[in-house]
């Protein structure tokens, strides 16, 4: 989900593994030339969808931690691909605590119909994160990042 906090656990489990680190986010950006929330803008969910699974399904690396858009999930190639790469790992943050974090959620770029609450959106994910993930890890607002981190490492094996 968004706020979850996949991009920053994401950066110190690739230091911690010695991996690279991949925010697909940022590759949609880039690719596009545009900032998130602007693609949404011009393009609606689902045009915004096709960009992201398209930049994922182009995804092709190893030793790599990935940290993809919450909505990679909305399309079966782009999770299936995500999979095909490595063990996906679901970080499990309760509604409560991501509508704690997230203060921008209509600027922020978060995938999601006009009149849809952050609450649809989770009850929409939740199970399709559950579904392709190898790995849940639960998260509060208790955990640090470095015990998020050792959580996701411990799973890891």
């Amino acid at each position: 989900m968004p706020g979850s906090g996949k991009s920053t656990v994401g950066v110190l489990l690739a230091k911690t593994l010695g991996y690279r680190f991949l925010d697909a986010d940022l590759l949609i950006q880039q690719r596009e030339g545009a900032l998130l929330q602007d693609i949404l803008d011009q393009r609606g969910v689902e045009g915004f969808l096709d960009v992201e699974e398209d930049v994922i399904r182009s995804l092709d690396c190893t030793g790599t931690v990935i940290a993809p858009g919450g909505s990679a999930v909305c399309r079966e190639g782009a999770a299936r691909r995500l999979k095909e790469l490595g063990l996906v790992v679901y970080l499990h943050v309760p509604l409560a605590e991501l509508e704690r974090r997230i203060s921008n959620i209509t600027t922020r770029g978060i995938a999601m119909a006009p009149g849809q609450t952050l609450a649809d959106v989770y009850a929409i994910r939740e199970p399709l994160y559950r579904k392709y993930a190898d790995l849940t890890v639960d998260v509060t607002g208790q955990n640090t990042l470095e015990e998020t981190v050792a959580a996701v490492l411990e799973q890891l094996g």
